[in-house]
């Protein structure tokens, strides 16, 4: 099983960095299963894409539901700790499914994976 780690930098809106990423891990996860495996790990502002409730205006993307769908197929999501503390979000609940993580792990994922993608 070939395992991918995609990494994700900027927050949920404003730019489409983490759009066109969970894209990518969607489209892996619907032409590649069952032999890929993803991971993403939320960096930076992108630990705000963790956030449940978010709400778009009609026929605008929502990171929310693609994260929901991304480990509805198995994926595996973790935000950095430090960045949580950093933006003062650490003692608030995030998507089930995304998990308070920290640099060791981030640090193994990527030792441990056979591609990693930044965005």
């Amino acid at each position: 099983m070939q395992k991918i780690l995609i990494i994700i930098n900027d927050a949920p809106y404003g730019t489409e960095k983490a759009y066109n990423a969970l894209r990518m891990a969607m489209t892996l996860q619907k032409e590649h299963a069952p032999e890929i495996e993803v991971k993403i790990f939320l960096l930076a502002d992108a630990v705000f894409c963790g956030l449940p409730n978010q709400k778009t205006p009609s026929g605008y993307y929502n990171i929310e539901r693609m994260l929901e769908s991304v480990i509805l197929k198995g994926g595996e999501i973790k935000s950095c700790g430090g960045c949580s503390q950093a933006r003062g979000i650490d003692g608030l609940a995030f998507i089930e499914g995304v998990q308070m993580s920290n640099m060791k792990e981030f640090a193994q994922w990527t030792v441990e994976a056979d591609k990693v993608l930044s965005f």
